[in-house]
């Protein structure tokens, strides 16, 4: 077979669309499956919950996170969800640094995240900007001074871990539960492969039917 013409099977199979694949994993709130971590008050060292994803596909193309802690004040609260090295900011103190005097400095005295989703296409807005997030249905959020894109392009399976702290004292959080839902795609040089190996064996079983049978002899 041609060179020229094994580069142009996978130039081909790298611009042939893909399909793309999601993967769901975690709890947020169900029967059995809550976390129930208490998050301590008033303190930067927190809890972290991890979730290990496997059979998810080969490269991840877009993440969201979807979470549900009850109690506290949502001010007083950090996240972040961390994988491969990478980290990205969730949640920051959402609400501190507007409003009246004692909300700058302490964010939304609102209490809990009710399933809420936080994406990058988020059709509600930033986060932070929210004091009541989760009170209107099919509304997903971007992340509090992050991006989830952080991780397109990365394997996804392997160990994801979600940190939490409460920064302020008063009152306490907890994380009941949280899940991803991964978007995956497969590598376009897969395809490519998976093509050229494709008529690779057409090739073969073609000139197998022309091949002429054997001649033997007979004494």
């Amino acid at each position: 077979m041609k060179r020229p013409f094994i580069i142009g099977l996978l130039a081909l199979g790298a611009l042939l669309p893909v399909h793309a694949g999601i993967y769901s994993a975690g709890n947020v709130n169900g029967n059995g499956t809550a976390l129930n971590l208490g998050i301590p008050d008033g303190t930067p060292i927190g809890v972290a919950s991890t979730i290990n994803v496997s059979r998810a596909g080969s490269m991840l193309s877009a993440v969201t996170v979807t979470l549900n802690v009850a109690g506290g004040y949502n001010g007083g609260l950090y996240a972040y969800l961390s994988y491969n090295g990478m980290a990205v900011t969730l949640l920051n103190q959402v609400g501190t640094g507007t409003g009246n005097a004692i909300q700058q400095t302490f964010g939304f005295s609102t209490s809990g995240f009710n399933n809420v989703t936080l994406s990058d296409t988020g059709n509600g807005g930033d986060i932070h900007d929210v004091a009541t997030p989760g009170s209107l249905p099919a509304v997903s959020y971007t992340p509090d001074g992050g991006s989830l894109a952080t991780f397109n392009g990365a394997d996804p399976n392997g160990m994801w871990t979600l940190y939490f702290a409460d920064l302020t004292a008063g009152s306490t959080s907890t994380l009941e539960g949280w899940s991803l839902d991964i978007t995956t795609v497969p590598e376009p040089v897969n395809v490519a492969l998976a093509i050229f190996g494709g008529l690779l064996a057409i090739r073969r079983l073609r000139r197998w039917r022309c091949d002429p049978a054997p001649v033997t002899s007979s004494n």
